[in-house]
């Protein structure tokens, strides 16, 4: 996982310390006395579902049409990945673990993967963020983001040119429309979206993610995502 903190350390104390209060809503419920039935006997309370989760995943967009998602809106198990080109960790995870989630479980409907756009390495970061949201407004965000995340390519950087020879790459069919995109104001408002709801839960490093509203920090070994989204998926079957 990348050890770089995000430059917005306000933002995420607010996080934290929306954290700490609902970590404390969950320990009163864990210790609240249980509900009495008829007759005055102790009837076992019903399952709640922990309330920093649920807030989490709340976050999921399932948003139909959108362009930094892949899966069925309706699947029983969100993923929100919280990226950056830059960082070499993410780049692992696009190239080794995701590719088998895709394949595993976004095409058997159990999965659906958001991405969120979370540059934290400087101006070059926040350009390849932009430029992967421009391809997405003509359909290739998941072929750039292969495209920047392939081995070597970080190594290269992010200015315009290379920016340009990545939507080439990708199969971007319009470079002018591509090039006007990725600067205008659109593009910089969608990424604004996605940091701050990054900075609203405490995320400072990358890559991030929720799985269900269950956080993993970190390229973790493909197990831990399996088991993540198998807890996940059993619980929105209850």
């Amino acid at each position: 996982m990348s050890s770089r903190k995000s430059p917005r350390p306000l933002l995420i104390s607010a996080g934290v310390a929306l954290a700490a209060v609902t970590l404390g809503i969950v320990s009163w419920q864990a210790t609240a006395p249980a509900e009495k039935g008829s007759g005055g006997a102790v009837a076992a309370a019903p399952p709640r579902e922990d309330p920093a989760a649920a807030q989490l995943k709340a976050l999921a967009r399932r948003e139909d049409g959108d362009a930094l998602a892949v899966g069925r809106v309706d699947a029983p198990v969100v993923l929100i990945e919280y990226s950056d080109f830059k960082c070499g960790y993410c780049a692992k995870f696009a190239r080794d673990t995701e590719p088998e989630l895709v394949k595993k479980y976004v095409a058997d409907g159990t999965l659906r993967i958001e991405w969120r756009n979370f540059p934290i390495f400087g101006a070059e970061s926040e350009a390849a963020a932009k430029a992967a949201w421009a391809a997405g407004r003509q359909g290739r965000f998941q072929q750039f983001h292969a495209a920047a995340y392939a081995e070597g390519s970080k190594e290269k950087g992010f200015g315009e040119a290379r920016l340009l020879e990545l939507a080439r790459e990708a199969g971007v069919p319009d470079p002018e429309r591509f090039k006007a995109d990725m600067v205008g104001d659109e593009a910089a408002a969608a990424l604004k979206k996605d940091q701050e709801e990054g900075y609203r839960i405490g995320v400072s490093s990358t890559p991030s993610f929720l799985v269900g509203g269950k956080p993993i920090a970190g390229a973790q070994p493909l197990r831990a995502f399996e088991t993540a989204i198998a807890e996940a998926k059993a619980a929105a079957q209850r």
